[in-house]
Parts: C-alpha cells; structure tokens; sequence
C-alpha cells in the first residue's frame, strides 16, 4: 500500500471532491483519480462515491478513514525521528574485519566512537573468513585480500603491503635474505589461504612455495609463531606494525623482488540508503589508517 495513495484518499475525504483534492496536493485531478482507483484495486472494495460536483464515503470508505489517518501519523512520526538523527549515528553497526585488523586497528576506536554517538551500538564479528554479508545483515566488511568479482560496492580505504617478516632471534640464527631465491634456505610458515607468496620481480609477478615446519589457517597463528622465531613469515603492515614498533617482529627487504601490494577495503551490500552510523565508522576509520602513529 501506498503512502502517496492513502494521503490522496484522506485529502479526498477532507476537501469533499477530487479537483479540491488535487489543488491541494499540487497534483492533476486525474493523478488523484487515478491513485484512487489503485487504492480501491488494492483494497478489493470502493471507497468513494464519485459524482460530476462531489464526492462521499462509501461505508468501506467510512471505516478506511480513521486507518488511514493513523498510517499518515505514522509515517509523518517516522520522517521526523529520521531526520532528528540525521547528524548523529545510532542503531546497530555491524562490522566484520580479519581478527588481527579488528583488534589492531578497529577496537581502539570503539570506545572514543561510542562516547561520542551514545545511541550507537556497535556488534563486531572479527573473522578471517570471507563471510555473506547481505545474508547477514552486515553494514559493513573490511577486507583485505583481494577482492573477487562482486556485485557489492567497495571503496578504498588505505594501502597495506605484504611485508616479509621475521623475529629478531630468528634473523640472528639464521641471517636474513636479500634475495627471493635465498628464500629456499629459510623456514617458512605458510598461512592455508596463502600458500604461494606472492612477490613481484622485474615487472611480472611470481609466487614462492612457502614450506617450513609450522603452517596454520589464521593470521594470528602465523603471526604469534614469526615472534616465537618458528621462521619467516608473509603477512600485511597493518597486521605487524605494533610489532614492528614493539621490536618483536623486523621487515625483511629483497634486493630482487617486493610483496604484492594489497588495499584496505570496505564492502558495503548497497550504496543506496547508505546509514549514518556507517559513514561515521568510515571516515573514522579512514582517518585512523591515514595517521598510523
């Protein structure tokens, strides 16, 4: 049912005929006519009586009246709680993010978010997993690994680099490489999803078999186990930085070849309607990404 046809049908009913109606909402007498008509096809039953200088209720009229005032009331009560929102974020944000970004990088501005938007509520599913947002009605996914074809929308957030890692204990045992070939003499803990690294090398790509004595399906595995000196490791900036910072983790660079270069992404299911609450999450989050330190 129509808001725009059940207004039409009670302005019918307040002006008494339907060119009076049609002044009043700015519209042509057969566009009220015609709206009319899909109300009552809708309906299955007439509700006004049309003659050539007024109209009058049926008695289904009669009875449709006071529904259609409270529908009106309604909406009218919906547009004014939206539009008072409008500079604020509230509802429930649902966020999916790899569980080292979410915990890096996202948990740190929850608090500061929530404390300034208090009718916010924040629902956060940290998984490496490429989860099916529309089906679980997520507003939002950050990803990091390149993106497959897909009808959601994406928008770029801020570079993040594979980088080549390894714990300090590590690179004084065993010395650290400079070039990709080297890579054959180290320990290599593969990540399931990733088990070739992907490197680039005189403009073409190339990929490298990762072997070692430990593999492992999350990021955070592999990164726990390059700090525990198991061997070299592949995985992103953003994933490593606190260590990096902290000295448990050093960069390696090659001479002859350098990491797949990967973006930060944010997949919305839509982006029509786009809530408020996920454009503040965004430019947030954008903003933490440009000034990393």
């Amino acid at each position: 049912m129509q808001i725009s046809d059940v207004e039409v049908f009670a302005t019918i009913a307040e002006s008494g005929s339907l060119s009076a109606a049609a002044r009043r909402l700015g519209v042509s007498p057969m566009t009220v006519s015609r709206r009319l008509a899909a109300l009552e096809d809708e309906l299955e039953v007439r509700l006004v009586h049309r003659t050539t200088r007024s109209v009058s209720l049926t008695p289904e009229g009669e009875v449709f009246l006071p529904f259609s005032k409270t529908l009106l009331a309604a909406s009218e009560a919906a547009k004014v709680t939206l539009k008072a929102n409008v500079g604020t974020a509230s509802g429930t944000l649902k966020v999916t993010a790899p569980t080292v970004f979410a915990q890096a990088v996202i948990m740190p501005m929850i608090a500061p978010l929530l404390k300034e938007h208090p009718a916010l509520q924040v629902d956060l599913l940290a998984s490496d997993s490429i989860v099916d947002i529309v089906s679980l009605g997520i507003d939002v996914a950050i990803r990091i690994a390149p993106l497959r074809d897909s009808e959601l929308v994406a928008r770029s957030l801020a570079p993040n680099p594979r980088v080549l890692c390894a714990s300090p204990g590590y690179l004084t045992e065993h010395g650290a490489p400079i070039a990709l070939d080297e890579l054959h003499g180290h320990r290599c803990i593969a990540l399931h999803g990733m088990p070739h690294w992907p490197f680039v090398r005189d403009g073409e790509p190339i990929g490298f078999k990762a072997v070692g004595a430990f593999s492992a399906n999350s990021v955070e595995a592999v990164r726990t186990a390059s700090k525990q000196g198991l061997g070299l490791a592949m995985l992103t900036y953003w994933d490593i930085r606190d260590d990096v910072e902290q000295g448990t983790l050093r960069v390696v660079e090659l001479e002859d070849a350098t990491p797949q270069q990967l973006f930060i992404t944010a997949v919305l299911p839509t982006r029509r309607q786009v809530p408020h609450r996920v454009r503040v999450f965004l430019d947030r989050l954008e903003a933490a990404l440009g000034n990393p330190t």
